[in-house]
């Protein structure tokens, strides 16, 4: 997951001591088991198509370039369509759930920030922290992911190496200047045409000069590779493929006319995100044996990205693709890092970390949380003693897992939020309604649920694999700790339906004016669609 710099550079920050004013403040309205932050303090002035960029270039990158090899390896073409089909309609009903509360309640830290108003300060808490580690953790992942791309030009530069120079880059790109800015249709340009050469490959358009068809779904154990564990093992790389999707909501404190902007933003950046995840998915399944080399090694990891343009016969095309993946990986260790360092930085706003982790430069950057942030990366240097592909395997499992957790977060808020808006017969002022509900958020919860402990089946079999073990479900006792620990700690309790703070920094329907969008016919829709898709 991550939030692309944009989304925060709407100009510098106010002093610390108003940052603290705003987000926390003691008195007698904030008791311990109920804490609404007054969070509309940020300029709003992101775009829909600004909003739109933030998510899907927090989403494309290491987990779609390098974790489709990985569930192709290790389930086969159909266990790997088939998980990020499930997890893919997941995200569709989380994101629902979150659109419906972020229209109404447009706030910077979002999902968070409900989980403390609608259900309990500690587990808001908890899952913050947790969402930070996410963050975190990716940046680490993202470096690593930089040594296995390289991998492909050469194997004589120390890995180790190239991930220093970068962590260095992304530290001072943190500290110096917020101002980063960057478009990034050229990534989906770049999957619209993976997904048309795909097809030619597989008609015949490649190096065999042969038919290749569905022909790599028969071959060995395909299409279901290594049994039910392989096919629960593709459900947290496909977590970690999506994570990100959720991160647009963070961006609602600081988006035009968010109450009508929000929902449509969730729609078009799931369908987006989904229709090129299916398409590639398919096609790389079509197109890459499960057997091939690399795809999955402990050492080493190829995209079938790049396999796939090796295999229309130009290497030159190999090597652009794998530099775009490189730059691809290198945004979302950027935007990750940006991300968390928000987040530990509101934390601290918040009280719920140290206030020195809110401390800024000259620049009002908070150097402090940028570092703590980007400290968690050195564990990138740990690849050149366990092997790039081996701690890239496990990073991308702590973080899959942690994707899923805020999943189910989700859908627990929605389901308060919703129980709340009845019991203060406050239904009419939803300017977005979550069609879903009551499903969808049960749906969500149980489900990702039951993923995330059952996804870890290929540690227990076909002998226990300690640290794959631990890289599933160490989330679980953490994330459980903190919530207990603050609860005892500030004796939280769960927020009642009637004393839900439903008026704080909300956008209710009737404050809004009517809405602007006239109706069309279906020429016209079936015309915007196309020219989504193109």
């Amino acid at each position: 997951m991550s939030v692309s710099a944009k989304a925060y550079d709407q100009g510098p920050s106010p002093p610390t001591s108003d940052i603290e004013n705003a987000g926390y403040c003691e008195d007698a309205s904030h008791t311990p088991d109920h804490r609404p932050v007054a969070a509309d303090k940020l300029a709003r002035k992101l775009s829909a198509r600004q909003v739109q960029m933030i998510a899907i270039g927090g989403t494309i990158g290491t987990g779609l370039f390098l974790g489709t090899g990985k569930s192709l390896a290790t389930g086969g073409p159909a266990s790997m369509l088939i998980g990020y089909s499930i997890v893919g309609f997941i995200v569709f009903v989380t994101m629902l759930c979150l659109g419906e509360m972020a229209a109404f309640m447009p706030i910077a830290g979002s999902f968070c920030t409900f989980a403390g108003r609608f259900v309990d300060d500690a587990f808001g808490f908890a899952l913050t922290w947790n969402y930070w580690f996410n963050d975190a953790v990716s940046t680490a992942a993202d470096l690593v992911a930089l040594q296995l791309v390289l991998q492909y030009w050469t194997t004589k530069f120390p890995g180790w190496g190239l991930s220093l120079i970068f962590w260095v880059l992304l530290i001072l790109a943190n500290i110096v200047t917020v101002r980063i800015y960057g478009e990034l249709e050229y990534w989906l340009s770049l999957l619209k045409i993976f997904i048309i050469l795909g097809i030619v490959v597989n008609c015949g358009g490649n190096t065999d000069h042969r038919y290749i068809g569905g022909h790599n779904w028969f071959i060995g154990d395909a299409p279901f590779v290594g049994g039910i564990g392989g096919f629960a093992s593709v459900f947290v790389t496909a977590a970690f493929a999506y994570g990100g999707t959720e991160s647009i909501a963070i961006t609602a404190g600081e988006t035009k006319d968010p109450a009508r902007t929000m929902p449509k933003v969730v729609r078009n950046v799931f369908w987006r995100i989904l229709l090129f995840y299916i398409l590639s998915v398919l096609i790389l399944g079509l197109n890459i044996p499960y057997t091939t080399p690399n795809l999955d090694s402990k050492e080493t990891r190829t995209s079938p990205f790049t396999l796939v343009f090796q295999m229309a016969g130009s290497t030159a095309a190999g090597s652009f693709i794998n530099a775009v993946i490189m730059t691809s990986v290198l945004s979302a260790a950027n935007h990750a890092l940006f991300a968390g360092t928000r987040l530990l930085y509101t934390l601290a706003v918040d009280r719920h970390a140290p206030m020195f982790f809110a401390a800024l430069n000259r620049n009002q950057i908070p150097w402090v949380a940028v570092l703590t942030t980007a400290a968690i990366s050195i564990l990138c240097f740990g690849a050149s003693f366990i092997g790039a592909g081996q701690l890239w395997t496990w990073l991308q499992n702590i973080v899959g897992v942690s994707n899923q957790l805020s999943w189910t977060a989700i859908g627990i808020a929605s389901l308060r939020f919703r129980a709340g808006i009845k019991a203060q017969n406050k239904e009419h002022s939803l300017p977005f309604k979550n069609w879903t509900y009551p499903w969808g958020p049960w749906f969500s919860v149980v489900l990702n649920s039951f993923l995330v402990l059952v996804q870890g089946w290929s540690s227990f079999s076909p002998s226990f694999d300690v640290v794959t073990f631990f890289s599933l479900y160490i989330e679980l006792p953490i994330m459980l700790i903190m919530y207990i620990g603050w609860k005892l700690l500030k004796r939280t309790t769960i927020v009642r339906l009637l004393d839900m703070d439903l008026e704080t920094d909300t956008y209710p329907a009737e404050t809004i004016g009517p809405a602007t969008a006239e109706k069309v016919g279906w020429r016209r829709r079936a015309y915007d669609i196309w020219r989504w898709v193109l």
